[in-house]
């Protein structure tokens, strides 16, 4: 490092955000996430021991993934590499690779490859670095918010061990604000600062466990704060609800709080609680969901839990898609939150799930005979002397336009899928599918 370097990096930790500054340098500066690099645990001591296998850290925004790759750079004999897959290409990876195999001939120095947020990597970006893990050029470290099994492509998954990170409890998250006050060197200990507990309270609640943005919230708010006579600083509950503007919530598009989002919503609709429905719905069209993708999981609903029982549930599910594409949002969520209320509202029947999934257990697993002749088509000469359609019975020549001709294989034949239920529209099916089979067992039997 020149002394040119060397100074502009000293100038630029100083003016780093007040969150960078106080990143950890340590294991024992470590705040949190005790049931990985807690004593005894099997990651602390892989850092100690400097004796790393590829990792990928998955955790909310603000749990500590990069400070942990950052101390495993500090700790590790190894070279550290860090890139963010949000701005590195195919051919930074190359240079990368090609520096560590350099490097690994010349001086026997193994090298750790930092991604940060892996999973903005595509597939083939992810291809390119699969076969140096495996070889052990680099030792890969992955950091990510996104659900692993979904983002990280299974190869990489395969030959790396996951580490789930929790969110920062409300102490962990006020020991690191305290410290940050505190600390003369990093923080803001230099200033004269009262953080009055209603402003802390209100701070580490409003965060969600995210330590980055208590971070940034106290540092805005301390360098608001206008100074009394005497240099202090008051930070009140004002001042932080004015720095904090939108809350911070636990969100990520793909991974399980997403999960859990949707499957409160959807439970919430089939117990036929519009009032759950909505909140579960604002909790996650506030946190930045795709409403297309709530709409897929409405339109969905509307087939496999209210289904028959009212039919109308699926055309308003695809009013509400065609009227969200219309207006868009804002706007757009009232006609979410009206299929939501429509959707909890009616009457439930899963037996359209239920007759499908039979179904496609027979055709998984059974015979699978071919389809029988009267019901295809003769559409060549061929096929009408091979007996294509011979025998078929054209239903609305028939009384009631019903015949009781047997449409199912004979393997399968005379089972029942679709059982409808007794709520709602299905009562109507139910009647008519009685007299319907019943009439097809006399055919049968005449």
């Amino acid at each position: 490092m020149t002394l040119f370097e060397h100074y502009r990096e000293q100038h630029f930790s100083k003016e780093a955000p007040l969150a960078a500054r106080m990143r950890p340098q340590t294991l024992a500066d470590f705040v949190g996430q005790q049931h990985l690099v807690g004593p005894d645990r099997v990651l602390r001591k892989s850092i100690e021991s400097d004796q790393l296998i590829s990792i990928i850290f998955w955790g909310p925004p603000g749990s500590g993934k990069t400070t942990l790759a950052r101390i495993i750079a500090n700790t590790t004999k190894c070279h550290f590499s860090q890139v963010s897959a949000v701005s590195a290409s195919v051919a930074d990876l190359r240079k990368i690779i090609a520096e560590a195999k350099e490097r690994y001939g010349m001086y026997q120095k193994r090298t750790i490859l930092f991604i940060d947020e892996i999973h903005r990597f595509n597939k083939a970006q992810q291809d390119s670095i699969l076969p140096y893990v495996e070889d052990g050029t680099v030792t890969l470290i992955g950091a990510t918010t996104e659900n692993p099994s979904f983002e990280v492509i299974s190869a990489l998954l395969s030959r790396s061990r996951v580490y789930t990170l929790k969110a920062l409890t409300p102490d962990d998250v006020g020991s690191i604000i305290k410290s940050a006050l505190s600390d003369k060197e990093n923080g803001l200990g230099e200033l004269k600062i009262d953080l009055q507990q209603k402003a802390l309270d209100h701070l580490i609640m409003m965060t969600n466990g995210d330590a980055r943005m208590a971070l940034n919230v106290v540092e805005l708010s301390v360098y608001t704060a206008a100074p009394d006579k005497d240099g202090m600083r008051a930070v009140t509950l004002e001042a932080v609800e004015d720095a904090l503007q939108h809350r911070s919530m636990i969100y990520d598009k793909a991974g399980e709080e997403h999960y859990n989002l949707i499957s409160a919503m959807h439970k919430s609709l089939r117990g036929s609680d519009p009032d759950a429905g909505l909140y579960w719905l604002a909790r996650m069209l506030e946190s930045g969901e795709d409403p297309m993708y709530v709409l897929r999981r409405l339109v969905r609903f509307a087939s496999e839990d209210v289904g028959m029982a009212d039919p109308q549930a699926l055309v308003v599910a695809m009013a509400a898609q065609q009227a969200y594409h219309f207006i868009g949002l804002p706007e757009g969520k009232l006609a979410l939150a009206h299929v939501v209320v429509y959707l909890a509202t009616a009457p439930k029947s899963n037996s359209l799930y239920k007759g499908y999934s039979k179904a496609e257990r027979d055709v998984k697993k059974g015979k699978n005979d071919s389809v029988p002749l009267h019901l295809r088509n003769a559409v060549t000469g061929l096929m009408k002397e091979q007996g294509y359609g011979k025998g078929y019975k054209y239903d609305h020549e028939y009384e009631e336009h019903f015949s009781g001709q047997q449409h199912l294989p004979d393997s399968v034949a005379g089972n029942i899928y679709y059982d409808p239920g007794d709520q709602g529209f299905e009562k109507e099916i139910k009647q008519r599918l009685n007299r319907w089979r019943v009439g097809r067992e006399k055919k049968d039997h005449e």
